[in-house]
């Protein structure tokens, strides 16, 4: 171990210890959300008193490691905050009240047998509970030291919720291998799409100073069970594979290390020209193949768990391998030669072309399934969850199930650029959920995404889930205390696809918020009811992508005169006197037909069970008759002005909680409510005057006509929009 290692690993330590806090858990008017889900509130002392034998001490029984040093820290902190004893470390003849215990190769473990644990499966723990005379003693067993650490934190998540002792006993193991965040962050330390400050990487001043910031940010990953990091913008510069830049990468992998977060590095795929000196950056040259293995084994030299490479090409402008005749295949090959088997490449899916006429949500399907079962085994494909571009609402994604001989990533965006940035309250995990649980109609049975993902039945090397992150400077890490909420999701439906979105909320909601089941109740059930509004105002019955252009702030559905037909708002909606949506049947685009038998059935229907897609997949006349009973038309003024009804709702029901949340925290999500209403009646007004002046329709009774004429709407202007 290095000298800078060891220094670093005892700094860890003391930051555990004594750990930057604003106030006291107790201080209400402190709270400020710097500390998530992690802030250890005190225990009502009828609750607490069960644990009260934890005082008894911790002890390791295994090596001691850096990941050891920080569980042992991380329960000292947390259960001293928690029941205001002091939780010191022992030897294991001390009969401690707590013991981590590492499993030894071959070794035989009941509590790991019975439930199942596998000793090839990194971060796998039980938890089991026995006594000795009258105390009881909690064993947290592992195969591996990040075991330890996981184990440890899903110890504190109990407690931090006032569960019963005698619930603790359990085990998990991760479903998915590779649980990523991707940080589309900029060596400026601006942040594309990022709503919350600036990249939380101070890339100027590293490798010399790590802000404690990070090790923050590495405790609250490990908590939820991320274990890698990309660490800047998949339109990434050149110049973060430079020596320079690799040298403060491996800083930060440094401290990220004994929280079990490997760092990857988005790529730039005409780097070999960029700053290599070559004249091209043809995946088949041998120049540009040995640069690529040299600038690898530089970085192994300085990072030797360095995950590998996120690579976006031959997308948006981005430079790859088809600007050499070429495919991605044969890109993604090279770099997967290069690395070899110390790392992986994630090969972004994300991909559509001016010149191409298709249809663009089939543009990624007609690419990359003629390469199934061509990609290096060390290469996953990174697929969105939808087919085109983080929507509030879309349908699953028609690569998962089609290439069963290469292993696919869903990326998810954590990060709200088409939900109303930090400022709108939606709680993603639905959204997430109802991505993973899509039944992709492979087969005679249901099968969801998840089980695409997970490689289950794929035989692949790994597997793999990745989540553009919402992360920036701002004190509350993500612009919004509730858009924590958002990270804690896909932290917890990486590690457990299965987990339903209410359990998520009520943990985060125990953990970050209030443990009173009344304040509980009514907080999970704003959050689960949240997305849903969003979509209502913003893009009801299958509408998509009608955000302003670039900066995505707000309503344009009017936009078609820019330079590509598929920037435009009008592109996917096609309203006009007769009717609005797009046909993706035979008749149409048939981008139904890129869908198995049994899942293009369901999308060509139009009962009301698919309604959320109708107008994704349908074209339809504004006074036709849909399954709800009522006219296109009215449908659509009914989703609008549920929308916004919603939100109305929401910041009466908020503000009916202000005795049971901090001053601070109510008054900010508060404020950002008022937001939110503002900005949803600005949707349902903008929208609705533009499709009026579309199909010449008048409202249905009772509907409130616009504030403002569609000219005001139209001439509106956002220059600084943040996050563009």
């Amino acid at each position: 171990m290095s000298l800078r290692y060891r220094v670093l690993a005892a700094l860890l330590g003391l930051c555990l210890l004594f750990p930057a806090q604003p106030g006291h858990a107790s201080d209400k008017d402190g709270e400020d959300g710097y500390r998530l889900w992690l802030r250890y509130a005190p225990l009502d002392r009828s609750v607490g008193q069960q644990y009260d034998f934890v005082g008894a001490g911790i002890a390791l029984d295994g090596i001691q490691s850096p990941t050891t040093d920080v569980a042992i820290s991380e329960l000292q902190t947390g259960l001293h905050s928690m029941l205001g004893l002091s939780v010191a470390e022992h030897p294991l003849a001390h009969r401690p009240a707590i013991t981590l215990r590492r499993i030894g190769a071959g070794q035989a473990d009941p509590v790991a047998a019975n439930c199942n644990l596998a000793a090839d499966i990194s971060g796998g723990f039980s938890i089991s509970v026995s006594t000795e005379g009258d105390e009881p003693k909690i064993q947290i067993a592992a195969f591996d030291d990040i075991g330890l650490l996981y184990g440890s934190y899903a110890l504190l998540r109990h407690v931090q919720q006032g569960k019963p002792l005698a619930a603790i006993a359990h085990c998990e193991m991760p479903r998915i291998a590779q649980r990523l965040l991707n940080h589309w962050d900029n060596p400026d330390g601006s942040v594309e799409r990022g709503y919350a400050g600036r990249s939380i990487f101070d890339w100027w001043r590293l490798p010399d100073h790590v802000d404690r910031r990070i090790i923050d940010y590495a405790r609250a990953n490990a908590s939820i069970g991320i274990n890698g990091a990309v660490l800047n913008n998949v339109n990434a510069r050149a110049r973060m594979l430079s020596a320079e830049y690799i040298a403060k990468a491996a800083a930060l992998a440094d401290a990220l290390r004994p929280y079990g977060i490997r760092v990857y590095l988005s790529a730039r795929f005409s780097a070999p020209r960029d700053i290599g000196g070559l004249p091209n950056a043809d995946p088949l040259d041998p120049h540009v193949r040995q640069w690529w293995k040299a600038k690898a084994d530089e970085i192994y030299r300085a990072i030797p768990d360095f995950g590998g490479f996120l690579v976006k090409a031959n997308s948006e402008g981005q430079p790859g391998p088809q600007d050499y005749g070429r495919t991605h295949a044969d890109g993604a090959n090279m770099l997967a030669e290069a690395i070899g088997d110390r790392g992986l490449i994630f090969w972004r899916a994300f991909v559509y072309k001016a010149e191409n006429g298709e249809d663009r949500v089939k543009q990624a399907y007609s690419e990359f399934t003629p390469l199934d079962g061509q990609f290096a085994d060390n290469v996953i494909v990174q697929v969105k969850n939808g087919p085109l571009d983080f929507q509030p609402r879309e349908p699953f994604h028609p690569l998962f199930g089609a290439m069963p001989k290469t292993p696919l990533a869903i990326e998810l965006q954590i990060t709200k650029e088409y939900l109303g940035f930090s400022t709108h309250l939606a709680y993603l995990g639905p959204l997430f959920e109802e991505a993973l649980d899509a039944d992709t109609g492979i087969g005679d049975i249901p099968k969801p995404v998840a089980s695409i993902i997970e490689g289950s039945d794929g035989g692949h090397r790994t597997s793999a889930i990745a989540g553009v992150a919402n992360i920036g400077s701002d004190r509350n890490w993500s612009g919004s205390h509730f858009d924590q909420a958002n990270w804690y999701a896909f932290g917890r439906l990486a590690w457990n696809p299965s987990l339903s979105s209410s359990t998520i909320a009520d943990e985060w909601i125990g953990q970050t918020f209030t443990r009173k089941p009344s304040a509980r109740q009514a907080i999970a059930t704003l959050m689960l009811e949240s997305r849903e509004a969003v979509v209502d105002y913003m893009t009801p019955l299958g509408l998509a992508h009608l955000m302003g252009t670039g900066h995505h702030y707000g309503p344009a559905p009017w936009v078609d005169n820019l330079e590509r037909a598929d920037w435009n708002p009008f592109y996917f909606h096609q309203a006009d006197r007769n009717g609005i949506g797009i046909d993706r049947g035979r008749n149409g685009t048939n981008a139904l037909s890129q869908y198995s038998a049994r899942a293009a059935v369901r999308f060509a229907s139009r009962e009301e069970q698919n309604l959320p897609f109708l107008l994704w997949f349908h074209r339809i006349g504004w006074n036709e008759q849909i399954a709800t009973g009522r006219t296109l038309w009215q449908e659509l003024v009914l989703r609008y002005d549920r929308g916004l009804s919603w939100v109305e709702e929401a910041l009466t029901k908020w503000n009916g909680l202000k005795a049971d949340i901090d001053p601070r925290r109510h008054a900010e999500v508060a404020d950002f409510l008022k937001i939110q209403k503002r900005e949803a009646k600005w949707w349902r007004d903008a929208s609705l005057a533009y499709w009026m002046d579309r199909n010449g329709q008048v409202l249905p009774a009772g509907a409130e006509p616009p504030a403002t004429s569609l000219e005001h709407y139209k001439g509106l202007s956002f220059p600084d929009a943040p996050g563009n």
